[in-house]
């Protein structure tokens, strides 16, 4: 397996990746090819990264890469978690590996991570070139949000947020406050903090997979009004036709976001829930990554590999 860093166009912004090529690679023969889309607040080099990797080590044409305005891609203002922009950076990824002789354009799936399974999810409805999904512990981000990590608040939940945000936009706005910046996971977790964004700071903010690029923040007053009316499985039912994996863990808070995604779509589709797993397992534990990979390999080869008239 080899890895080339490349950059792409999406409009005016260009996105940085890494390209993770099986070894043996026939140049000539169209390959199938996996757009690997990070969780929030990741880069490349992290989970999406060694997914990445692993695929092409299965035979796939792999690309990583950073959303817009984050990690090495382009786009102002940086720090900027614009769900609408992650979709469109999916539409980007494809179109360059569409670009590619060695890529057979009629054979690419895609594989999200947390919210970059939500992100993939919305992508692919509106994107039929993405023959086949699968998402690993997925995250509707905008519900998250407004709903907290477990799913156990109402919409309204989000409202006092709603407000902050509001008079933090006037302060910025009117009054030259500095831009306000919230953190993705808990900088110093206590005993209210789920245990998935435990890990989820021991995952990001120490040498277990800390980056430089992974600066644990986003913009506030322009990231969350876009967050928080944004449904990643909006119409799923009926817009998403192509064949789902569905992979998540037993012990994920994060559990009921897959299986709502799953009873959601009515396309062919399989949910596998890994013993014992919790939502950062799938980030980097050997254990649980090895599962996720092997199915997501396994899926994809039977839906990106087989002859169109053959696959379900």
């Amino acid at each position: 397996m080899t890895m080339d860093a490349i950059t792409f166009p999406n409009g005016r912004i260009t996105m940085a990746g890494n390209l993770h090529l099986p070894e043996n690679l026939d140049a000539t023969a169209g390959s199938p090819a996996i757009v690997v889309v990070h969780p929030g607040g990741g880069v490349k080099e992290q989970a999406a990264g060694l997914y990445a990797s692993k695929l092409a080590e299965h035979g796939f044409v792999a690309l990583a890469f950073d959303a817009s305005f984050q990690g090495d891609s382009g786009g102002e203002p940086h720090h900027l978690e614009d769900p609408y922009a992650r979709v469109e950076d999916v539409r980007a990824a494809v179109d360059h590996l569409q670009s590619l002789d060695f890529v057979d354009a009629e054979r690419i799936g895609a594989l999200g991570i947390c919210a970059g399974g939500g992100y993939g999810v919305n992508a692919a409805m509106t994107d039929y070139r993405v023959k086949a999904l699968t998402t690993v512990v997925a995250v509707n981000i905008g519900t998250s949000f407004r709903r907290g990590w477990y799913g156990t608040d109402s919409d309204a939940a989000a409202v006092p947020t709603l407000g902050a945000l509001a008079r933090q936009r006037t302060a910025e706005a009117a009054q030259g406050a500095e831009p306000a910046f919230l953190p993705y996971v808990p900088a110093e977790p206590d005993e209210n903090t789920p245990s998935d964004l435990v890990g989820a700071a021991d995952y990001y903010l120490t040498p277990r997979a800390q980056h430089p690029n992974a600066k644990n923040k986003f913009l506030f007053t322009k990231s969350v009004s876009r967050i928080y009316t944004f449904d990643a499985f909006h119409m799923v039912e009926d817009l998403l036709t192509q064949p789902l994996l569905v992979v998540a863990g037993s012990d994920a808070g994060s559990l009921w976001m897959s299986t709502e995604l799953h009873g959601r779509a009515r396309g062919p589709k399989r949910l596998r829930i890994v013993e014992g797993g919790t939502h950062m397992d799938f980030y980097d534990v050997p254990e649980y990554v090895d599962q996720a990979v092997s199915s997501a390999a396994l899926f994809f080869q039977e839906h990106l590999t087989a002859e169109p008239a053959d696959r379900v």
